[in-house]
Order: C-alpha cells, then structure tokens, then sequence
C-alpha cells in the first residue's frame, strides 16, 4: 500500500516517514522533502472574484489531493506493474459529508484510475477564499472549455442557443491562449474562469495520470457553486465530449480495462453524479454529445463559419508535449481529429501534424495506435460490432446500448474511411 498525506503546513508531523508522499496544499512548508499542490491557487480565485461555498472548496481540496496521489505513486512499484492501492489523507475544513460519501467516493475513484483507494478524511483544511472584488457572472450554466474540438463546439451551440455559460479551463501548456480566445469570441471574456493545479511532486512521477480529469471538474464545481450561489437555481455543467471518445472501447487486447482512459466515461460520471448527490452539491453533468462522434458534432454545428474560423487552433493530441506542441498525426486522438474533419467535410486546418503519412508512420516500439485502429476495423468487418463492445455497455439500459453501439459503429467507420485515403487498409 501507498501511503499519499495532503494537508496544510501547519498539519505536516515534525517526524516524517520515509515510505510516505506529504503534499502541502496551497501552501508551500518550506521543506524540500515535502512536495505541494495547489500553490497560487487562492490568489487565483481571489482575482477571479470568487467566494467559494465551503463544500465546493472542500471537493477541490480533494481532487487536487488525488490528482497529487495519482502522480506520486508509481504503478511499475506495485505488486502486478500497474494496478495500485493508495492510502490517501485530505484535511479539509469539513471532512463530516465527505466521511458520509466515502464509499461512494472511493468506487468512484477505483473506476476512474483502476486502482484500489482508501480515502481518510482529516479536520484543519485550508478555509476557502474570501474575494476583496466580488464578481457577478450573469450565468447560468457552466460548460467546460478545454481548447478541444468538443469542447469548442459545445460553447458555440450553447451561446447559439441563447444559454449564457460560465466558461472553466484547466491551463495546460500550449492550450491556456487558445481557451482564453475562445472565450473571447463567444462572447465569454469576462465569463472564463482559467486555473491551474500546480502540481509539483518532487520525485520521478507517474505518466500514466488517469485522475487528471478530477481537477478539471473540480474547477467546474467551483465555478457551479458560484453560479447557484448568485442565482439559488439548480446549475447545468455541460461537458462537451463526444461519446465514441467518452466510451474509449479497447481496441485490443491490451488496451482492457483502466489501460483505456475514462475520463468522461459515462460510468465515471454517473458515479461523480452520486458523489454530488451525497455532497448535497446541486448541480447536474450533461453531456449533449454522448451518442454523437466528433464527425457528427462537428458536421451538425450550430455556427459552421465560426467553427471553420476558430478550429484550426484547437487541440486534440494526446503527445502534444512530447512533438514541440504540435499534433503528432498517429495517436488515437490526432486519428479521431483527422477522420473527423474528413466525415463532417470541413478543410483540416491544424498547424500540421508531426506525421502526416500514416502508411508509414506506426511506431516500431511502444503503442502502435495506427495498427490498434487498423486491427479493430478488420475485426469490425468480420466479427460485428460486438466484437468491440461486448461487456464495455453493461452499464447503459438497452435503449442506450443500442445508441452507444450506434457511436462505435460510426467512430470505426470513419477511422476506415481515414485509413483507406492514407493507404493504410
């Protein structure tokens, strides 16, 4: 067991153990062997011109903490190389409605990251800010704004439908102007809300991250409590993904269970849907694009000419850091961004991909995600699509099964129709 402290300053014991991660958050200790998370947050939120309620400061406190625990604990070190137990401690200032939803958070958590977590809730967290410059946003609904496709999509068909969101991005090296355009020209400059996690472990960490979407939300929620604070209304929190990359069916083999991401999986956030419900947090995720691929959001876009302007600039790859912050053409994401333009019949505009040929372009080591897209649609053609899909909609009613079934069908097809242009099948 991996045993991950997140605490105030004040909190951290004068004796340290050597086999424990301690993070301060928000703060740092001043101790080199203590890492933090959270720094420059509280400033942050104060220039935004917030007050959080205490529930929703408490929620960020944890997911920061977890974020921190995911990126700590090394799954090469645990008894099968990947799947973890993590012992994890969050002081907040009030633990008492956490320790009532800890069951709920902690299979909320094994779905989300695969691993085993057991969640101890402390008393002495860090008091939620107080802002000096009171902002009122007008809002009414908060809709997440990535710098994604998606996520662009979802602002503009929300705006065109005359809602009024507040705008929440987690920055992210080579996306924070691109979400802060965004917001510009939908008419949100001054409804965007754009933070950072801050993170800093000070030893070697974890790439794979499969918490790191709990931040993003966690954002979300603050950004939710103040709109239900001003206007006493129930808040709507769109997340704008569509639902054949929610889904992220294994392709193979080796791409089952929590090897797969679920970051906006429909389990995943049913189960953070329960975990606002114990909270008493009022606030309902939506997800308007869950039986819609990327193609079809994109083709059914309720401004064409503006999409066409702004898309060009977004982001999708999942190594965009490791290409000098460009698409590298051949992981799944940059394949489902590629296929998508060519499906909704729209000119790809990307700022070029690494690699633009894809009959020459798998890799030789590591995750052959052009040969993994390649084999699923051979296995789609002569299997049906329950070869993708068996057992990974056990959670959806048949009506639904049927329409996430739908989605995969389509997502494939439109990978093969990238495939057979590139001279790849």
């Amino acid at each position: 067991m991996s045993k991950v402290v997140c605490v105030s300053p004040e909190l951290l014991p004068e004796n340290l153990e050597v086999d424990v991660d301690y993070f301060t958050v928000y703060r740092s200790s001043g101790n080199g062997r203590v890492s933090t998370v959270g720094t420059g947050l509280l400033h942050d939120i104060d220039k935004s011109g917030l007050s959080p309620s205490q529930t929703p400061w408490d929620f960020t406190t944890f997911a920061l903490s977890v974020s921190a625990a995911d990126q700590a604990v090394i799954r090469s070190r645990s008894s099968d190389g990947w799947t973890r137990v993590i012992d994890l401690s969050v002081a907040l200032v009030d633990p008492v409605p956490f320790r009532a939803a800890k069951a709920h958070l902690e299979r909320m958590l094994r779905y989300l990251t695969g691993d085993f977590w057991s969640l101890t809730f402390l008393e002495g967290g860090e008091l939620a800010p107080r802002s000096r410059r009171p902002t009122r946003f007008d809002a009414d609904c908060v809709s997440l704004l990535s710098g994604g496709v998606d996520s662009l999509v979802g602002a503009i068909d929300l705006v065109a439908r005359g809602a009024t969101p507040l705008f929440v991005s987690q920055m992210a090296k080579g996306d924070s102007d691109t979400q802060v355009v965004y917001a510009q020209q939908l008419g949100g400059a001054d409804r965007h809300l754009q933070w950072n996690h801050n993170i800093r472990v000070n030893h070697t960490t974890e790439r794979s991250t499969r918490a790191r979407s709990i931040v993003f939300f966690a954002f979300a929620v603050l950004a939710a409590g103040e709109v239900h604070r001003q206007s006493g209304q129930y808040v709507r929190l769109y997340v704008p993904e569509n639902g054949f990359i929610s889904l992220n069916v294994p392709l193979n083999a080796g791409r089952a269970g929590s090897l797969s991401t679920k970051t906006t999986h429909p389990v995943f956030l049913a189960r953070l849907q329960q975990v606002f419900a114990a909270l008493g947090l009022h606030f309902s995720l939506e997800r308007p694009y869950a039986f819609k691929t990327k193609g079809e959001l994109m083709d059914e876009c309720a401004d064409r000419g503006l999409l066409t302007q702004l898309i060009g600039r977004s982001t999708s790859c999942g190594r965009y850091g490791y290409y000098n912050y460009k698409h590298c053409g051949r992981c799944v994401p940059c394949l489902v961004r590629r296929a998508s333009f060519q499906a909704a019949g729209m000119e790809d505009t990307t700022r070029g991909y690494h690699f633009t040929n894809l009959r020459v372009s798998g890799r030789k080591s590591g995750a052959n995600d052009i040969g993994a897209v390649a084999g699923a649609v051979l296995r789609m053609e002569r299997e049906g699509p329950r070869s993708l899909t068996a057992g990974q909609l056990s959670f959806a009613t048949p009506a639904e099964r049927s329409a996430y079934e739908r989605v995969v069908v389509q997502g494939i097809a439109e990978l093969e129709s990238l495939l057979r242009n590139q001279a790849v099948l």
